[in-house]
């Protein structure tokens, strides 16, 4: 919350989320007029959504009041007459607010919301972890040949057998339940095609021509490989709602001043991405099988739209549709012992298993066991959660299980309420939607009508709501899609 100036009677609020570029450049404003800005992040501040959403009739963020008087969004604001802003100005500097102000967070609601955006983490070792690292120092992990090719970084269980009995001391019943510990707290896996041992199972009898592998060095390549798991595994919602906070903290402190650019270079010096890097690591053996429909919702969705981020930040934004078909298929993170690109994450689980754009074929194939996580039915409303690259925000970026539904709705209703979500010409009788509607048509009914029906079931009660119920009423109605912006807001 900003610091009022003793000179003013009155306060300009500004209603905003972390990590909003729309957010930044409305404050930019406003602080370049010297305004006294109490800036109200609904993200930390839900119980204060339905209030604003009653005040504004919107559902995006900014929203932004100078004392009582509701100014609109920052694309009003950017756009206001010269002498209309100057009037507002001299409504806060001369007039004191009125008992109908818009609301503020209680004081206490204040001091509780801080907290895991700072990167304050701490998780218990995992009673394995310190095995898995004298395992890497102990001269067993190396290149073994499989057929005609060489499995690098893998070891026998054999190998792991007579390690665990003679340099740490264990009989051979011992080592057997210690690997098999190992497998199931999937620190460790099969190398596919090595012997005949299953993968969820390792004891007496095979192990002489079955290869292992650590997790951590699986050949894909994850943004999150490389180290070990240490903690003991962590609820996989709190995980990514963590990781997604910090993310945003991020995000939010290397926006550009007027919130159009993004320092990732700056950002991938930070040592809060550090932090968050480590807290990443975690995600290779989290649980997902038990997770129920609301959870896996809110985890993929917070955990897509961190790797999205955490891969502009590795490998650069792609620039061209080669680059973008590359990241989206290549960027990955293991997570419960499995490897999900962003395709898999969108396509695979959120979308229950469809062909995305440019896929030939599934995701997964019947036997993959990344199947057993999708969702059995795509879930359309998860387009407008996964990304916002419209003009105003829904009011939410980290999603939680316990209102997963009514978060999903509202960033549908926010979207919509966009004009480059949803643009209606009562004139021609024609319906200008985001590329979105196009390219993932098959989710939303799969035909026009279907289409159209369901865009105006998930709109709020607005104008744009009646001009489009009046349209439909009249009979045929076209669709047109909208250009789709692709540019980098990258400063590199």
């Amino acid at each position: 919350m900003g610091e009022f100036e003793s000179s003013t009677l009155g306060r300009v609020t500004v209603y905003s989320i972390q990590g909003c570029p729309h957010c930044v450049q409305a404050k930019a404003t406003l602080e370049r007029l010297s305004m006294p800005v109490c800036d109200v992040d609904v993200g930390r501040h839900p119980e204060l959504r339905a209030r604003v959403k009653e005040l504004t009739g919107r559902t995006t963020v900014p929203q932004i009041f100078f004392n009582g008087v509701h100014v609109g969004g920052n694309e009003d604001l950017q756009n206001m007459a010269p002498e209309e802003l100057q009037r507002l100005v001299r409504l806060v500097n001369e007039e004191p607010l009125s008992a109908d102000a818009p609301p503020l967070p209680d004081r206490d609601q204040i001091e509780d919301s801080a907290g895991v955006a700072d990167g304050e983490f701490e998780c218990e070792q995992d009673e394995l972890a310190n095995l898995v690292e004298d395992l890497k120092r102990g001269n067993v992990i190396g290149p073994h040949r499989m057929g005609l090719s060489v499995i690098k970084q893998s070891f026998s269980g054999n190998q792991l057998l007579d390690w665990l009995q003679n340099k740490k001391g264990m009989a051979r019943a011992e080592a057997c339940d210690t690997g098999q510990a190992l497998l199931q707290r999937k620190y460790m896996f099969v190398v596919q095609g090595s012997g005949k041992r299953q993968a969820g199972h390792f004891g007496e009898g095979c192990e002489r021509d079955t290869l292992y592998r650590l997790l951590e060095h699986h050949p894909h390549s994850s943004l999150n490989a490389g180290q070990t798991a240490a903690c003991s595994p962590l609820q996989a919602a709190e995980l990514s709602t963590i990781m997604r906070e910090m993310v945003l903290k991020l995000f939010s402190e290397h926006l550009s001043a007027d919130g159009k650019s993004v320092d990732y270079k700056g950002m991938s010096a930070s040592p809060l991405f550090e932090r968050y890097c480590q807290l990443a690591v975690q995600l290779q053996r989290v649980e997902l099988q038990s997770l129920s429909r609301e959870e896996k919702l809110a985890f993929f969705i917070n955990t897509y739209n961190a790797l999205v981020i955490h891969g502009y930040l590795r490998l650069g934004a792609p620039t061209n549709m080669w680059q973008r078909y590359r990241f989206f298929n290549y960027v990955s993170y293991l997570i419960g012992g499995e490897v999900f690109s962003l395709q898999d994450i969108e396509n695979g689980v959120l979308r229950g298993n469809r062909k995305g754009m440019a896929q030939l074929l599934r995701p997964f194939s019947k036997t993959d066991p990344r199947l057993q996580v999708a969702l059995p039915d795509a879930e359309p409303l998860i387009h407008f959660a996964l990304n916002c690259g419209a003009k105003g925000c829904p009011p939410i970026k980290t999603y939680t299980p316990q209102d997963i539904d009514s978060q999903l709705r509202i960033a549908a209703e926010a979207f919509l309420e966009n004009d480059d979500g949803c643009l209606v010409d009562p004139g021609k009788r024609e319906v200008h939607l985001s590329q979105i509607f196009k390219w993932y048509k098959a989710d939303f009914g799969g035909t026009d009508d279907k289409l159209l029906n369901w865009v105006l079931e998930h709109m709020g009660d607005s104008p744009k709501k009646s001009s489009l119920q009046s349209v439909l009423s009249a009979g045929k109605t076209k669709v047109s899609y909208l250009p789709y912006d692709w540019s980098s807001n990258s400063t590199r």
